[in-house]
């Protein structure tokens, strides 16, 4: 199978109340999301929680149609319980303290190797998978990809409330997730070599069971033979999501040709990775962000629009150059999902408004 063949995308949403729009305690709601959709619906951590996974895709009509039919089945079987869905990286007002770890071996083990970090994961995020069926090559491309993963996340950033207060944060979903011990953009791994010592180093300090505890913005992934970026939030629209799989498939497959060359690429110290990071997420799309390949700041439109020309000739090859580019354009034009809660919030002085406007976005209705 040929880097970027296939693609694919899982989607985590908050379940809230279809009256109050509170979040709901609801697990019932993902067996009968299995019932629909079979596994492309599974549970996560909190049961005020659902996640679903395309199955493997090969183009982006491909990734939108399943994205529309897997969200339709979700809101489907949401209603059954009396909930909604709300795809995006918080929940405006929610509290952790309303929130049921779910029952299972597996979250069980998450409490008890992080104890109250695990019953306050009151956030959402959108992993995109990318085709990669060598290891070492997956690597190499995990460590090409740090000067451009903090666009992906300045693109998605929809999580600006935590607990009703306005966090002054586009993306606060990162910001809270940082507080675990294995989250965030990699130090440069070298190959495959260095990843197996990594992650047997790590496995011996007890923090991780496997690599699939490594939380990172991008890595090897354990079950399939992908890349997996998950350093973007849930958007509520999936023009956004289809642009961040476009995205995502694209700076993998260019990576992936120029690792094989064996050409040089940009090495910024981790401490000036982490520093571009947290500004996407402080700022987002919106702001200045850190150019990581020239150095000093930018505002984040052109850092988008400059990625985009870099990724032009793939995404041309592939047939996908106009739509992404009109995809960009337009969430440039109206906005990050962050902006447009807090201009919703302006307009209305009221957090039920923003969330009833993010269910809306979510399952356009």
């Amino acid at each position: 199978m040929a880097v970027g063949a296939t693609l694919g995308v899982e989607e985590e949403y908050h379940l809230v109340d279809v009256e109050t729009g509170r979040l709901a305690d609801a697990p019932d709601v993902v067996d009968t999301a299995k019932q629909l959709l079979g596994d492309d619906a599974q549970s996560e951590i909190s049961t005020s929680q659902l996640e679903v996974a395309t199955p493997v895709c090969s183009s982006l009509a491909e990734v939108r149609q399943q994205l529309v039919r897997l969200r339709a089945g979700a809101a489907q079987a949401a209603l059954t319980h009396g909930t909604r869905l709300l795809a995006c990286g918080t929940h405006p007002s929610g509290s952790w303290l309303e929130q049921r770890l779910t029952p299972g071996e597996r979250y069980l083990e998450v409490y008890e190797r992080l104890g109250l970090l695990a019953l306050q994961q009151l956030i959402a995020g959108c992993h995109v998978h990318v085709s990669v069926p060598d290891t070492d090559l997956a690597v190499h491309v995990i460590d090409r990809l740090r000067p451009d993963l903090h666009v992906l996340l300045a693109v998605s950033g929809s999580s600006p409330f935590w607990e009703g207060i306005d966090t002054g944060y586009a993306s606060y979903r990162t910001q809270w997730f940082n507080r675990f011990p294995v989250t965030g953009t990699a130090q440069l791994v070298g190959d495959r070599a260095c990843y197996d010592q990594l992650v047997t180093d790590l496995v011996a300090t007890g923090m991780v069971r496997d690599a699939s505890h490594l939380y990172w913005d991008a890595r090897p992934s354990l079950r399939f033979p992908t890349v997996e970026v998950r350093i973007a939030d849930t958007t509520p629209l999936v023009d956004d999501v289809v642009l961040q799989a476009a995205l995502v498939r694209s700076l993998v497959r260019v990576a992936a040709g120029e690792a094989q060359r064996d050409t040089e690429f940009p090495k910024p110290r981790s401490e000036v990775v982490r520093a571009a990071r947290w500004r996407a997420a402080r700022f987002g799309v919106e702001g200045k962000l850190v150019d990581l390949r020239s150095g000093g700041l930018a505002a984040g439109a052109d850092l988008l629009r400059a990625l985009l020309a870099r990724l032009r000739p793939d995404l041309e090859g592939l047939g996908d150059w106009d739509e992404v580019s009109a995809l960009a354009e337009q969430l440039l034009a109206r906005g990050t999902s962050a902006a447009r809660q807090r201009a919703v919030l302006a307009r209305t002085g009221d957090l039920d408004s923003v969330v009833r406007s993010l269910v809306q976005e979510s399952v356009g209705s």
